[in-house]
Formats: structure tokens, sequence, C-alpha cells
């Protein structure tokens, strides 16, 4: 299913614009990078499309309905066909693997059988499944406090995946990898997107990630599009233009797609 924005603004409650005249459509099955300098909206964008936000003005239609006219319960059953995954995942600490990568169908799963899934696990194998795609299946029974940060990071995707969500929104889900890892990380979440025909939406800092993995890059700054182009048609004068007044660390011997710009974190 698509998503479409047509002029969509946002302002916070004390006047701050954060996203300004979005124009935007994203086919079903398309994956798509979102990069640009920290606060120019990418996370916001996202929040957005989660419905987590409520645009000031514009429309946004989402897997074929406009979120804010549904009532509650219907917008509700909406969520449930996006899939989520989080910089630092909402795990709780002393929870297990296999309880996080099963919550995943929290919003699918009848009342009843949530809770009873979170006395013992109902698809244990199925959770295996999810966690061998990204290579920690060894972490099944595990605790989530016992994990690092990436391999928490490869837990909420692996919750996703068993999911199995329509569209995905993915802010900065490897940024606690090293860049090996970060980059196997986003091939097996494209693969799989590719492979079940999902809608797939990541905001990402590395840009060299975003160009190696994505085929369509929408690069943002101040709330606005700058350039949503096929990865292999961004120019080096974009990224620069993107990033202006930030630290970019780039080799001029390395094609575009490839080139590592790092941005500091905030």
């Amino acid at each position: 299913m698509s998503v479409t924005l047509r002029g969509v603004g946002l302002a916070h409650a004390n006047g701050k614009v954060a996203l300004e005249a979005i124009d935007l459509h994203i086919a079903p099955g398309e994956r798509v990078a979102i990069i640009g300098p920290s606060g120019a909206g990418k996370t916001t964008l996202l929040r957005l499309l989660a419905t987590s936000l409520q645009p000031t003005r514009g429309t946004l239609d989402l897997l074929q309905h406009d979120p804010w006219r549904l009532a509650a319960g219907q917008r509700q059953r909406l969520r449930a066909r996006i899939g989520l995954i989080h910089q630092a995942p909402p795990l709780p600490p002393r929870q297990r693997v296999v309880t996080a990568v099963l919550a995943g169908k929290l919003g699918q799963w009848p009342l009843a059988k949530g809770l009873l899934n979170l006395l013992y696990p109902l698809d244990a194998s199925g959770a295996q499944a999810a966690l061998a795609r990204l290579d920690i299946a060894d972490k099944l029974y595990q605790r989530c406090d016992q994990l690092s940060g990436g391999q928490l990071q490869r837990v909420g995707i692996a919750r996703v995946l068993y999911q199995a969500p329509e569209l995905i929104l993915a802010d900065e889900p490897v940024s606690a990898m090293d860049p090996v890892l970060a980059g196997h990380t986003l091939a097996v979440l494209n693969r799989e997107a590719a492979e079940r025909g999902m809608t797939l939406l990541a905001s990402l800092h590395a840009v060299d990630l975003a160009l190696a993995h994505f085929p369509r890059v929408i690069g943002i700054r101040d709330g606005r599009i700058a350039f949503d182009l096929p990865a292999a048609d961004v120019q080096p004068a974009q990224l620069q233009a993107l990033y202006a007044n930030e630290q970019l660390q780039a080799s001029p011997s390395l094609p575009v797609q490839a080139q590592p710009v790092h941005i500091p974190r905030c």
C-alpha cells in the first residue's frame, strides 16, 4: 500500500516548524532512505507516518486511509499494519528476547492471546527464525539487559520482521553497530522487505549506507525536501549542500554511491 503526503506541514505547540510543504509519494514495496543533518526533520517525518504526530496542514494518505479521519479503534488497527524500528528499542530490561520478538504480533492477536504470550512464548520457533535472519538466534532466551546496544537493535528489527507489517518505518536502526555489521543488517532488512513486498523507509546518518543499500534517497534539510533521487543519481555537490555547516569526511577517490560520509551525532 502506498504513502502520499500533499503539502504536509507540522508545527509544534511552541510554534517551531518541524516540517514544511512536504510533497511525497512512496509506492507499495519501495525501499527509501531519508538522510539529512541533525534536526532536519527526519525523525519527525517518521513519527508523522507512524501516526504518533498529527500534521498541522496538508493531507496524509497512509495505506489508503487518512489516519486522522478514522475513529480511534480504526486508527489503532491501521497502526498494527505498520512496523516501527527504533534507534533505542523500547524493550523492558528483564524481558526475554523471545517475548520481545513475539510482541511484534500483539497488535494482531486477541488480548487473551497477548497476555498468555507474556507468561509462555506461543511461537518460540517463529521468534528464533526471525532472530536467525540477523545472526542472533542464540540469544532467544537471554534477557534484554544482557545484550549490547547493537544486539538490542537487531532484536528490534527481528520483532518487526516477525510482525510482517505492510510498512516499515526505521529510525536510525543500525546506529549502535560497527560499519560491517550495520551494512550486513541493512542488507538483510532490505532483502526481507523486497521478498515480502513490504514498503521500507529508513532514516540514516551514514550516507554511505543509504547510497549502498537503498534504491531511492530523500534528502531533508530544515524541514523541507532538498532532493528526492535514485541513489545512483545523488551527486557530491548535493550532499555538500545538504550537510552545509556539518563536518563531512568523504574520500574523493570513491564513487558517490560508496563514499563514507560521516555525520557527527548529537
